[in-house]
């Protein structure tokens, strides 16, 4: 049946503002190992992504209040902390799941890194959301007087963002590879995987958060998967939301979600980058993307829901 990957989403995992971090999170990836482990019963060859944004966030926010009594990480050693922290709680709900079911696959977490290009627009013009919901403007203030640089958050209030240069190869391909080829499950690209630059000197971590769904489209183009799952907070794409025409879509061709895209009908930080990742993947010959929130996966594997991007 070829291979998957399947793509969590850091709001899935953790909603902006839900208290008990780790353990709310810990409960989430308990409850979508079973729906991992569904899949992999199928003799499906999966590789499972994550993003991080409310996880690096919380350590950004952690980092801050430390200022002067710790020393500060920068973001791409907070980026591969993430990717530790919830590749470990994940690889370990997966491999219980699976002994329960007598399953002998062994999980395997891989720290990735993804190579950006040094003169990325978006270095100049931050997009990505990071960290938890900032509700009020005295808030909001104070942590634009600390730095930050904040955007609207469709839901209300602010998020702060950081840039999200786009994801050209990924280093541990090969290694990713292999795992899968040996039967494996592969955890890899956590939060969009951490971001390094070439240099003359070799790998070097530069101050960013890459979109882990462009990465997760790339990862799955790179291992020749068959489909590329999008597990968000919503159950469906969405045209014209929040707007009284509000509609979702079951299906999208390529073509029509490219006019939808040049429309400016999904938002950067949001929509906008799963829907672009879906199209790439499809457009580099995967057979379909599916956006469907983490609630409805297993009825978008099985079944009708999500939205569906084919050629």
């Amino acid at each position: 049946m070829g291979s998957w990957v399947i793509a969590l989403g850091g709001n899935a995992l953790l909603p902006p503002g839900e208290p008990g971090e780790l353990a709310a999170m810990a409960k989430r990836l308990r409850e979508t190992a079973a729906i991992l482990a569904d899949v992999a019963d199928e003799g499906v060859g999966l590789v499972v992504t994550h993003g991080n944004g409310p996880q690096v966030g919380h350590l950004l926010a952690q980092t801050e209040e430390a200022r002067g009594k710790a020393p500060s990480p920068p973001l791409d050693v907070l980026v591969a902390e993430t990717q530790a922290q919830i590749g470990y709680l994940l690889q370990q709900s997966i491999h219980n799941e699976l002994a329960r079911r007598n399953r002998r696959t062994s999980v395997a977490t891989v720290v990735t890194q993804v190579v950006v290009d040094p003169d990325d627009p978006d270095f100049r013009t931050p997009t990505k959301p990071v960290g938890p919901l900032i509700a009020t403007e005295t808030e909001a203030m104070l942590k634009r007087a600390r730095g930050w640089v904040l955007a609207a958050d469709p839901r209300g209030g602010w998020r702060r963002v950081v840039p999200s240069p786009t994801p050209r190869t990924i280093v541990e391909i090969t290694v990713i590879r292999s795992l899968l080829a040996a039967g494996h499950i592969v955890i890899a690209a956590g939060g969009g995987g951490v971001p390094v630059v070439r240099t003359g000197d070799g790998l070097v971590g530069v101050e960013a958060v890459v979109d882990k769904d462009l990465a997760s489209a790339l990862l799955a183009r790179e291992i020749g998967a068959e489909r590329l799952v999008l597990a968000t907070d919503v159950d469906r794409v969405a045209l014209d939301f929040r707007k009284p025409t509000q509609r979702f879509v079951d299906r999208l061709t390529v073509a029509e979600a490219r006019a939808h895209i040049a429309a400016g009908q999904f938002s950067a930080g949001s929509m906008g980058p799963k829907v672009e990742a879906a199209v790439a993947f499809v457009e580099s010959g995967g057979r379909e993307a599916i956006i469907v929130s983490l609630a409805k996966l297993r009825d978008a594997i099985g079944g009708p829901a999500g939205t569906r991007i084919t050629k």
